[in-house]
């Protein structure tokens, strides 16, 4: 690079000596990158010998390098075969930028600018990009957008890792054949993120041998890491002035001491083995030294701060759909860059890779750019340069030597960009894809392609040569159960179901070993679908823990503690052969409609030693609570006499003892009611019991039906839609076929008064055409009829006007008498009206009758029948 600075500062000294000559003449200065506008323009025979001569040159199978299928060029735009003249302009520019770069540049390698499209016809780089603007919202930003762009299409690696392709495709046409490598990767994202507002450049460079091979291998994916908890910091409570000491520790501080050394050195333990094993991963490959490091040519994409509010630059990758900083190590430097509108070359040392690169592309110094119609600012000139430009008459010359070698970048030659609802659904080749990671494997699916619904899975692997599988991770749409994702832990065997909203069973989370009942599972509810208020219920063999919350009455917890089965279990066998409820715990939240020490806040129910304990609520003036419990008896003793309340049956302490409380009325009904709510509890935990058997019995349903739901929108999958509205629009067309024959057909009153499916006699013909003509002279007498009574009765309202008006003529107001001009005038409008409607229905009455004589003669249905007398 040292090199090539001297010889820029040269050629800039001659070139500034050469200007001030030219400036003494009145000449125009050229820069040595730009076009030259004196040459005179090639002739069209010469352009002709040109493509004749290129075409010759170029070789048939390099252009079939990315892919084994043929394209039909006859079918592709004209714009795909031919250029027009300034494109041929642009090629000639690019050609003379090129020469001009390795006469100045002689160590760097030749720049990429135009290569052969589809159709064998050389195309400028930027004229390939195609800025569209997709209609789908999820492709609005950069990261849905690469997502597609990866997903979609399928890797091909360069024909040489060390150069860039002979060949660009059309972005319409990597589409269509869904495969590609960096450059069509990078062709197609820009091109997207273009039109979505962003500012992106397709970037022409080296890459590591990873990113250019997509070997994720090394890299971990994004799925497994967890996203960063946020740690809220919870306020601390005042402390009281008076408070209570908590009870005193006598825990064996040596004992803890000793355990907390023991869970170190397992820690450490691990840690170290695990560090052991990165060390060793990394000595292996770093024994594989990359031979061509730094050699490996590689495309993506640029995006620069400032557009769609992107805060800093960054680098995209098309093959893995990640983003990067300039700094990173992945990418080794950058050769040059282009969007749609211009294209520059990067004269900024890459030592260090592209971590100490300016992105500034309106610095003609770190960035040589090929247009001078750049939308990019350039730097201001220094103040010596700004001397000799003060002069008005300076400028106005520097405006039209910059006016003369301007020249604006032609309209891309590609295709509108169309990805169709299908290829945007289906997204990857086949509907399927699957990326390797480090010690993952990730498989993705289109919707729809997999019975059960499943597109991604994500398998992790202890080893990393991935042969002990760890945990399985599923994930699944349009799934009629509302099955969301599914995890499976291979180690513990723990499976866990994550279920979206819509549930039958109101399911949000359902974790268990195994779907046999009675086992250990937890199972976690949406509490706005359910009326219970239900949020969570564990099971374990022999207990059932529920928790709660909005309900009327309170209660947050119920603990139900089972004895042993006397039968062995079946499915759906809960009602017949129950589990004996051995103890309940109920919790209840505050009621603040109830005094504290009325309000109960734990209810025990020990069924085998017929107790019942209650523990109120704590006063907030209080460090105690009130307590009680009954001794519950049966209602008759040995001999049938009725159980009489004794004292020593209801054992309390109260804080504040009350008078009402110790009368044995008031504890006789407290239990009596305590009773009534105990077999309420256990006819809960009976029910709650046999919902736990309906939902596993209705997984298991689910899970082997497996059915998807299809949106009554999906015209292509929704075949019972489909054939409904089918049958709906037959139907209607046939409705109103039969309606407009209804309306058009003279004749229908008339066969309607003859038995169905009879067939016509000549008779019953000649008497159906008198009944029709009949019946129509009948309502054109009518029609006259009426208008001629309408008439009358118009004439006649305004005589009695006019002799109203002869008689009061001399007391009438002229508010009156403009009244009475009025009317006159609107009656003879409408006498006249009349009286013409009259005079023409006369005049059309015969020669309609005669027209509907002359269409009953020849209707089908009579013509044969009426022959004779026609």
């Amino acid at each position: 690079m040292e090199v090539l600075k001297e010889k820029v500062e040269e050629e800039e000294a001659a070139e500034r000596e050469e200007a001030a000559e030219r400036a003494e003449r009145g000449e125009k200065t050229l820069r040595p990158v730009e076009v030259r506008r004196e040459e005179a323009p090639l002739t069209q025979e010469a352009l002709r010998d040109l493509e004749k001569k290129l075409s010759e040159i170029l070789v048939p199978g390099k252009i079939s390098i990315s892919t084994k299928d043929t394209i039909d060029i006859l079918k592709l735009p004209v714009s795909y075969q031919t250029n027009t003249p300034k494109e041929e302009h642009l090629l000639q520019v690019a050609d003379n930028f090129s020469r001009q770069y390795s006469d100045l540049c002689p160590d760097r390698v030749p720049l990429f600018l135009h290569p052969v499209n589809e159709c064998g016809l050389p195309k400028f780089v930027s004229t390939t990009l195609r800025p569209t603007l997709m209609p789908y919202p999820e492709l609005y930003n950069w990261e849905s957008c690469a997502q597609f762009v990866s997903d979609f299409l399928s890797m091909v690696p360069l024909p040489d890792p060390l150069k860039p392709p002979p060949f660009l495709y059309s972005p319409t046409t990597v589409l269509e054949q869904q495969k590609g490598n960096c450059f069509d990767f990078s062709t197609l994202l820009c091109s997207m993120l273009i039109g979505s507002g962003y500012d992106a450049y397709c970037v022409n460079g080296y890459g590591s041998q990873d990113i250019c091979h997509m070997d994720l291998t090394r890299e971990v994916c994004p799925l497994t890491l967890k996203p960063k908890e946020i740690v809220q910091q919870q306020e601390k409570a005042p402390a009281k002035k008076y408070a209570i000491k908590p009870p005193r520790d006598l825990s064996s501080k040596f004992e803890q001491e000793q355990e907390m050394k023991q869970q170190e050195q397992i820690k450490a333990e691990e840690e170290r083995r695990l560090r052991e094993e990165e060390e060793r991963l990394l000595e292996a490959e770093k024994a594989k030294i990359d031979p061509l490091h730094g050699l490996r040519v590689h495309c993506w994409v640029l995006v620069l701060s400032g557009k769609r509010e992107v805060p800093e630059t960054f680098f995209i990758d098309p093959f893995t759909a990640r983003s990067y900083s300039p700094q990173d190590d992945h990418f080794l430097g950058i050769e040059s860059l282009w969007n749609h509108k211009n294209y520059w070359v990067n004269m900024q040392d890459c030592w260090n890779c592209c971590k100490d690169l300016v992105f500034d592309l309106g610095d003609p110094v770190r960035w040589e750019y090929l247009l001078l119609g750049t939308d990019k600012p350039h730097l201001s000139t220094t103040e010596e340069e700004d001397t000799g430009m003060n002069d008005d008459e300076d400028l106005d010359n520097l405006c039209k030597d910059d006016k003369d070698k301007s020249f604006d970048m032609p309209s891309s030659w590609v295709e509108q960009i169309d990805i169709s609802p299908e290829a945007f659904e289906t997204r990857c080749p086949n509907g399927k894809k699957v990326i390797q990671y480090k010690r993952a494997k990730l498989e993705k699916w289109a919707p729809y392609l997999n019975s059960n619904g499943l597109v991604c899975r994500l398998t992790t692997y202890e080893d990393a040569e991935c042969t002990k599988t760890l945990e399985i991770k599923e994930w699944y749409q349009n799934r009629e159960d509302m099955l969301e994702r599914k995890q499976i832990n291979k180690v513990t065997g723990l499976n866990i179901d994550y279920f979206k909203p819509g549930h039958p069973q109101a399911l949000r989370v359902h974790s268990y070993k195994t779907m046999q009942p009675g086992m250990d599972r937890v199972m976690e509810f949406y509490e706005t679908a359910r009326v219970d208020g239900l949020i969570k219920r564990e099971e374990t063999p022999k207990t059932m823990t529920e928790y709660y919350q909005g309900r009327s009455d309170f209660l947050s917890y119920r603990h139900i503690n089972f004895g042993p089965r006397v039968k062995k279990l079946v499915l759906n066998s809960a009602e017949s052969n129950p589990r004996p409820v051995v103890k309940i715990t109920e919790r209840f939240s505050r009621n603040p409609a109830k005094p504290a020490d009325e309000d109960v806040a734990e209810r025990v129910f020990l069924i085998l030693d017929e107790r019942i304990q209650l523990r109120y609520h704590c006063r907030e003036d209080h460090i105690t609570a009130s307590k009680r419990e009954f001794l519950r008896r049966t209602e008759v003793d040995s001999k049938g006499n009725k159980t009489i309340m004794t004292a020593d049956m209801c054992v309390s302490f109260e804080v504040e003892p009350m008078e009402h409380t110790k009368k044995l009325l008031y504890q006789y009904e407290a239990m009596m009611q305590l009773k009534n709510e105990e077999k309420l509890s256990r006819h809960q935990a009976w029910e709650s019991e046999l919902e736990v058997l309906e939902i596993l019995k209705l997984r298991e349903e689910e899970e082997e039906a497996h059915t998807l739901t299809i949106s009554i929108y999906d015209t292509k999958r929704n075949e019972k839609s489909k054939e409904y509205r089918e049958a709906m629009e037959r139907v209607m067309h046939e409705e109103h076929l039969r309606q407009v024959e209804a309306q058009l057909d003279y004749l229908a009153p008339f066969l309607a008064q003859l038995p169905p499916g009879e067939k016509l006699t000549r008779w019953q013909a000649v008497r159906l055409k008198d009944e029709c003509l009949s019946d129509f002279k009948q309502r054109l007498i009518d029609k006259a009829n009426l208008i001629q009574a309408r008439f009358e009765k118009e004439t006649q309202e305004l005589q009695k006007k006019q002799q109203w008006y002869q008689e009061n003529q001399v007391t009438l107001t002229t508010e009156d008498e403009d009244f009475y001009l009025s009317y006159c005038s609107q009656a003879m409008f409408r006498i006249r009206i009349l009286e013409q409607r009259l005079n023409r229905h006369k005049e059309l009455a015969p020669l309609k009758y005669l027209a509907l004589e002359e269409k009953l003669y020849k209707d089908p249905r009579l013509v044969e029948l009426l022959k004779v007398f026609a």
